[in-house]
């Protein structure tokens, strides 16, 4: 059965709660298609019965839930290929468990990613609304003033009234010169070339390239934590995590691991030699490797990157805002000086 052209991919949140659902169904004893069967019955909504639908049909006809999710074509290519060694090594109940904490924690990052954009972008939108009313609404009324004291607006002042007065004479026409550019700003980045450019071009300010890496180590380390409680070994791991990260300097680190495996180091020593991992996030998978518990490591190392970077997000918009602020404020005083000066030497020298 293929997927209806109703239905649409399910978001992260959506992967964590169907996984953990699942999870907890499995421990309990439970068949998969017996447990798809009585989340159908607590489903909320239509899109939810149908998908929840679709999977119990595909269930019956291939007998794997891994075939199931790849035959409804809403489920990532990730998630489906992790339940197949989760349903060939009879640890599914696990990997479902370890598919839900993995979706959450993408969640969270990509919310991250979204809050530590949009706030700023809000704040830049308020200071151009502000700086347009004064130069179209306000500026005029200035110049009235000057008109009537027998003098006229010059220099400075005089060029943002000008700009203003062609502003709101054409309105019509930056409105829909604006809005082509922000549509294609959008739609040039949901492409892969888009997505690409502009990573490139943040890669050249170390504070969003340290973002970036520590976005794709998360990830990683993410990943690592999942395919490892499969049972699978660390080359395996790697070559299968490599899906879930599209950020180019991280995949040539990446390559660079594979091929310091192949050449015969260990493991933690590639991944720290590649820069995949440094300092104290090095140190612990290096000890994680050596007793067993990498995996758990690896979820550790996931937990502590998320960490940091909610720190890290948080103190940046702490200090963002209030530099805003400074600078909306610097920008119409100095728009209003530019008005009040003159109008002052000419109402001193009546």
């Amino acid at each position: 059965m293929n997927k209806s052209p109703q239905l649409k991919p399910l978001s992260n949140p959506e992967l964590s709660s169907f996984s953990s659902q699942l999870s907890l169904i499995l421990r309990s004893g439970i068949s998969a298609l017996e447990g798809i069967s009585i989340m159908l019955e607590d489903a909320s909504s239509e899109e939810e019965k149908a998908i929840l639908n679709a999977l119990s049909e595909n269930l019956q006809e291939t007998g794997t839930l891994n075939g199931a999710l790849e035959q409804t074509q809403l489920f990532p290519a990730y998630m489906t290929h992790m339940v197949r060694i989760g349903e060939e090594t009879g640890t599914l109940d696990d990997v479902m468990a370890a598919l839900g904490d993995h979706y959450a924690r993408e969640d969270t990052i990509t919310r991250t990613i979204r809050s530590a954009v949009t706030y700023p972008m809000i704040i830049i939108s308020m200071m151009i609304v502000v700086i347009l009313v004064l130069i179209i609404k306000v500026m005029p009324i200035f110049n009235q003033v000057f008109i009537q004291l027998g003098s006229e607006m010059s220099g400075f002042s005089r060029v943002l009234m000008d700009l203003g007065n062609t502003i709101n004479r054409y309105s019509v026409v930056f409105i829909a010169v604006l809005a082509v550019i922000v549509i294609g700003f959008f739609a040039y980045n949901h492409t892969a070339k888009g997505a690409a450019f502009l990573r490139g071009l943040g890669s050249h300010i170390p504070a969003i390239r340290r973002m970036h890496h520590d976005i794709a180590s998360c990830r990683f380390a993410s990943g690592m934590a999942l395919t490892l409680k499969s049972g699978m070994a660390p080359e395996e791991c790697l070559s299968l995590v490599r899906e879930l990260n599209d950020d180019e300097a991280f995949q040539k680190e990446l390559t660079e691991c594979e091929q310091l495996l192949e050449n015969g180091t260990d493991f933690t020593a590639a991944l720290h030699q590649t820069g995949i991992f440094t300092g104290v996030y090095a140190r612990m998978a290096s000890i994680g490797f050596k007793t067993g518990s990498l995996d758990q490591v690896m979820s550790d190392i996931a937990e502590l990157y998320q960490d940091d970077l909610d720190n890290r997000m948080s103190n940046t918009l702490s200090i963002l805002e209030p530099t805003l602020v400074i600078a909306l404020s610097l920008v119409v005083g100095f728009i209003l000086l530019s008005v009040m000066l003159p109008l002052v030497g000419i109402m001193s020298s009546i």
